[in-house]
Parts: structure tokens; C-alpha cells; sequence
């Protein structure tokens, strides 16, 4: 990994020292001094676009590699929003796009354009690209996928009369194309990817919800909120990989449409097939490479022999594309494996979004309990006040400045006492016993 890292490694690029110097020694057009300490290299190449890319080939063996957008969209005959998809400077969610020559991925930190002979990848550091580049050398080496494809772009005649499903007849029951190769090891990559961050927040969850159960306090309730923050922008990542599994085993003309290698066959033998005609009839006595005139029109014959190839052509494309759309059941067999995988992870993230549900209605409960218990326990301080009060009136009236021959009867006080105390008793007692009639207290 460290040996693979160091080669990756983008050239170093020449120092301020170095560049002042050229700077200096270089007069400019103009006659002025040019600026000291500006990178007019670097501001080109910026200007340029360049970007460093990694090229795996179908024999596993790694380049890397400057080129800019334009001739990466050439070279992959792909539009510029598809290139953008690759930019890390912007977030796109999870996409997997099938062209006519490459398939674009878009998976978490595999950002990468397969084709029938290579895959590009934005050169990067980061380990998840690294082991991406190593788990797919090691399946290209030890599945020999280059060297057969190899032999048959050596052998265009056995290419043409070998069709592609006898390749799968000879090579191994779980042979698969190039691009199927790449492709198989960015979903797992993903998937694996996703499947351990799930595994670590369910991990980390779980005794922090059951500390929250037995007790409730801010801190805990914060790291619960922080908690579930992540588990919902996770979910929304898996759900996007997902969907996006779904959506294309949901349509055969995209699975058909991202058979590069076959497609890339099928081309050079029909173009291998026109070329044989042509020197066919140049045997015949007819001249292929005679010059044409540019003022007179072909003749009748030539016209009709380009006619003909042109409805070859379209007629062997729409017989390829629909013998292709009839054979998807390899790459719905890849699907369908990693869908179950992610589906997994998905399900293991909604689980753990029930329990927190769960776990926020069991606080909610305990919260309302303790609110009804509070509520209890105000009902009967505010009834046990009231008797209290009545002790209070009691003293208010025998406190008023006036005389009564109550006050000269010995023990006077002690009846007062016991009359009132009974009094407050049977009062407090009887609003109890409301209040258990009513339901309003369990008591």
C-alpha cells in the first residue's frame, strides 16, 4: 500500500527559487520587467485544466497520468455534466451511468469512468481509492481477464467467427467482462464502505440509548441529537446507493448499455467485415483506392454498396442490441448481489431508527409520568394548605380585640385545638376520597 501510494504520488511541482529565476532571466514582449515570485507556470497549467488521473488497463498495470477535461471527454466520448459528476470540489449523490463507451461511477469516494479497456480514476490519496486500485489489480492478475481479451483483439478473424457466448462457455462459471470487474469491485468498495459506518454508529448507539433510559439528562440528550444527525445523513447516502442499484436492474436498456466490451467487438467485426468485402472486390478487378472526383458523383454501384453496408450496419446494431438486452442476467445476477448487501445496511439503519423512536417515546412517557406525578403531588399540597388555613381563620377570630367569657373557661384552648384539628381531618379527607372517585390520583 505504502509503495502504491508513493508511485501514485503527482510529480513535485519546481520551486519559488526556481521560478524567479526564469522569471528574471526571461525578458517579456513588452520590454518590462516581469513580475518577481509569479507562478506563470502554474497559473497555465491551472488555466489549462489539467487533472491527474489513475489508469488501470485490463492487465492490471497502473499510470498516472495529466489530461484535461476536454480530452477526457474525447477520449470517453462523454458530455461535460457527466464529467462533472467526478469533481470533488462539488458533492453529488451516489450515480451509476451506462454510455455508449464508458460506464461513469459515482460511489461515495470512487469517483472513476470505466471503459471496455481501462479505468480512470481521479488520482487521490485517499485510502478508499488506494485499496480500490489494489483489490482491482489482484482480480485482474489472478483472473487472466486481460490476457484473454488480449488474445482476442490479436485474432480478428477467430473473433469473428467466436461469439461472446462462448467466451463465457470456456472461461470460468464467474468469468466476467472488464468493465464488470471494475464495476464489481467500486460497488463493494461502496457497499463495504457504508455496511462498516453502519455498523459502527449501531455499535456506538445503542449503550448510549439505554444510558439515556436510565438517566435523562442534557448531555445525554445532546450526544442523542448529534447521534441521530448522522444516522439520518447516512441513511439518506445508503438510500441514494441503493435507488440507484433498484433503478437499474429496473431497466434492461441500461444494463444493455453498459456491455462495452461486447459492444467494442461487435463493432471491430463489422468493421473488420466491411474491410474483407472491400478488399474482396478489389481481388475482383474493381479499384478501392482509386481517387474520385470531387466534381463528378459516384457511381450507381458504389452508391448502392454504401447503402447496403449502411442497413448491415444498423441492422447487425439493433441485432446486437437486442441479443445483448436478452443476456443481462450476469450483470443482474452483480445487481442483484450488492442490492441485497446495501439493502442490508439499510435495514440495519432503519432498525436503528425505530429504536430510537422507541427509545424517545419511552423517555416521553417517563417525562409525562413524572409530570403527573408532579401534578399529584401540587393537587395535594393545595389541599392540605387549604386545611391548613382553616387553623388560620380559627386564630384570626379568636385574635380579634374583643371579650367573650369563652376565654375564662379552662382548657378552652385544648377543645379549640382538637375541633379545629378534626375539623382540617374529615375536610383533607374528604376531598381524597374525591379525588380517588374521580379518578384524579392513584391512590
Amino acid at each position: 500500500m505504502a509503495d502504491l501510494k508513493e508511485r501514485l504520488l503527482p510529480p513535485r511541482p519546481a520551486s519559488a527559487m526556481n521560478l524567479r529565476d526564469t522569471a528574471v532571466t526571461r525578458p517579456s514582449a513588452s520590454g518590462r520587467a516581469p513580475l518577481l515570485g509569479v507562478d506563470v507556470v502554474g497559473l497555465k497549467k491551472r488555466g489549462q485544466g489539467l487533472r491527474s488521473w489513475i489508469r488501470v488497463d485490463t492487465s492490471g498495470n497502473t499510470q498516472v497520468m495529466e489530461v484535461d477535461k476536454f480530452t477526457m471527454m474525447r477520449r470517453c466520448d462523454l458530455p461535460a455534466r457527466d464529467l462533472r459528476l467526478l469533481d470533488p470540489l462539488f458533492v453529488y449523490p451516489s450515480t451509476i451511468l451506462g454510455r455508449e463507451k464508458a460506464i461513469v461511477v459515482n460511489l461515495e469516494q470512487i469517483r472513476c469512468i470505466i471503459t471496455a479497456d481501462e479505468v480512470l480514476l481521479l488520482n487521490s490519496l485517499d485510502n478508499y481509492v488506494l485499496r480500490y486500485v489494489v483489490e482491482l489489480q489482484q482480480r485482474l492478475k489472478t483472473s487472466g481477464v486481460g490476457e484473454i481479451w488480449q488474445q482476442e483483439s490479436a485474432q480478428p478473424s477467430r473473433r469473428m467467427s467466436r461469439s461472446f457466448d462462448n467466451v463465457f462457455e470456456t472461461s470460468s462459471p464467474d468469468y466476467l467482462p472488464f468493465e464488470f470487474r471494475a464495476l464489481e469491485v467500486a460497488l463493494e468498495a461502496a457497499c463495504t464502505f457504508l455496511d462498516s459506518q453502519a455498523s459502527e454508529l449501531e455499535i456506538e448507539a445503542y449503550p448510549l440509548l439505554d444510558e439515556l433510559t436510565s438517566k435523562i439528562s442534557t448531555l445525554n440528550l445532546e450526544r442523542v441529537r448529534r447521534l441521530k444527525s448522522r444516522l439520518v445523513a447516512l441513511t439518506r447516502r445508503v438510500q441514494k446507493v441503493r435507488d440507484e442499484i433498484e433503478q437499474l436492474m429496473d431497466d434492461d436498456g441500461d444494463m444493455a448499455e453498459m456491455y462495452l466490451t461486447e459492444k467494442k467487438k461487435r463493432m471491430e467485426g463489422s468493421l473488420y467485415g466491411d474491410q474483407s468485402v472491400l478488399g474482396y472486390r478489389s481481388n475482383d478487378g474493381m479499384s478501392v483506392s482509386a481517387p474520385v472526383s470531387p466534381v463528378s458523383s459516384p457511381p450507381d454501384s458504389r452508391r448502392l454498396d454504401k447503402s447496403s453496408s449502411i442497413a448491415r450496419s444498423r441492422h447487425d446494431s439493433a441485432r446486437s442490441s437486442e441479443g445483448v438486452t436478452e443476456n443481462i442476467e450476469e450483470l443482474e445476477m452483480l445487481l442483484e448481489a450488492y442490492f441485497v448487501v446495501i439493502d442490508s445496511s439499510l435495514n440495519k439503519l432503519t432498525s436503528l431508527k425505530e429504536y430510537i423512536d422507541d427509545t424517545e417515546d419511552f423517555i416521553n412517557i417517563q417525562l409525562d409520568n413524572v409530570r403527573n406525578q408532579l401534578i399529584q403531588f401540587e393537587l395535594l399540597l393545595t389541599t392540605a394548605t387549604f386545611v391548613v388555613a382553616i387553623f388560620g381563620v380559627v386564630a384570626g377570630i379568636f385574635g380579634m380585640n374583643f371579650e367573650i367569657d369563652f376565654f375564662n373557661v379552662p382548657g378552652a384552648f385544648r377543645w379549640v385545638l382538637i375541633i379545629t384539628g378534626v375539623c382540617g381531618f374529615v375536610i383533607f379527607l374528604a376531598f381524597v376520597l374525591f379525588f380517588k372517585y374521580r379518578r384524579l390520583m392513584p391512590l
